[in-house]
């Protein structure tokens, strides 16, 4: 059964939880607020499903990188890109599998919000998924969910951390041709905990509450893609409020960025160096001003790398400005390769 005797072993994915057929484990806040799996001695059979489901304790192989093709990407639509991170790929992706009927998996922010796993089956509530979120996601049920999905044949775009998919993989047990499965370059997940404790001191500092906060963006582009801000939006006695920070100025943007509190399996990550099973990552391209500067305009340019034969036959049919370049070029996003 599955023992958390040293916490850089487990990142939380729940694939353990979700696959259990005694329902006999739990996930459990720790000090840091990160969850971890608690298993009920008194129901547990001892089966191993657990552990057999476990990303970290069963590691996909490298890919061969040859294989591997990248792209500099952007969505033609500008409106969309600017509510993205970088260069809004992941939004053509997902309106192509709604629009062929199929559901959409990411990450969003829920009524109280916090981070957690959840689906649309519609191409308005894509805008929910778009933009980082810079706290660990609860996924919930999310794999359960997906998975049902699959077998009742509808196509189904999952997207989450390296690690997630790796778990959501190793959850199925089986390769599905109807799931697309997309990661970020992942830096690593901050403590959802330390966020809350960021926002309501923000809160208290300004006299609001939290039900009046409307809008949370982590990579706001109003001073530019590369000078990125936290943006933080009240509606308080129907006047509307923006706190705005760049990132090399606020507090938790500057100590998420020096890994102060990312989760622990996140400086021993063993689902990079694309070991997710993923068909297409997408992040940043860093340095781009520098390798292409006629494709950037500061308004952000995505990094896209497409890992397999499912993978190439969407990115081909999507419709999207981009142009393939040297696989090298994720050395202008280590999180890529390397942890933190």
């Amino acid at each position: 059964m599955i023992r958390i005797t040293d916490k850089k072993d487990c990142c939380g994915c729940t694939a353990c939880v979700e696959r259990c057929p005694e329902q006999c484990i739990h996930m459990k806040e720790d000090a840091e607020g990160f969850l971890y799996p608690i298993v009920d001695d008194t129901i547990c059979i001892d089966c191993g499903i657990c552990e057999k489901v476990c990303p970290v304790l069963n590691i996909f192989e490298k890919p061969e990188y040859d294989k591997i093709k990248a792209f500099a990407a952007k969505n033609k639509n500008e409106g969309i890109r600017l509510e993205s991170s970088s260069g809004g790929i992941f939004s053509i992706l997902a309106e192509k599998i709604i629009l062929e009927g199929g559901v959409v998996f990411g990450a969003k922010f829920d009524s109280h919000w916090e981070v957690v796993h959840s689906y649309s089956e519609t191409v308005e509530g894509l805008s929910a998924f778009r933009g980082s979120k810079y706290v660990q996601s609860k996924v919930k049920s999310s794999f359960k969910d997906a998975e049902q999905f699959l077998k009742s044949n509808r196509k189904v775009l999952f997207s989450g951390t390296p690690c997630q998919i790796s778990g959501l993989k190793h959850f199925l047990k089986m390769e599905y041709k109807n799931l697309l499965a997309v990661d970020i370059i992942c830096h690593g997940v901050p403590s959802p905990k330390v966020f809350h404790l960021y926002l309501d001191e923000l809160l208290k500092k300004n006299s609001c509450s939290i039900n009046e906060v409307a809008r949370i963006g982590f990579r706001d582009k109003t001073e530019g893609w590369k000078k990125y801000s936290l943006i933080i939006k009240f509606k308080k006695n129907n006047q509307s409020i923006s706190l705005r920070k760049a990132n090399n100025k606020d507090i938790f943007l500057k100590t998420f960025c020096n890994d102060l509190y990312l989760r622990p399996s996140c400086h021993s990550c063993t689902s990079k160096e694309l070991k997710s099973g993923s068909d297409i990552t997408i992040g940043d391209f860093w340095g781009i001003e520098d390798s292409y500067p006629l494709f950037d305009d500061n308004k952000g340019v995505s990094l896209v790398l497409v890992n397999s034969l499912k993978g190439t036959d969407i990115w081909n049919e999507i419709d999207k400005e981009a142009f393939e370049v040297p696989i090298n070029n994720w050395k202008f996003n280590g999180n890529l390769m390397k942890s933190a």
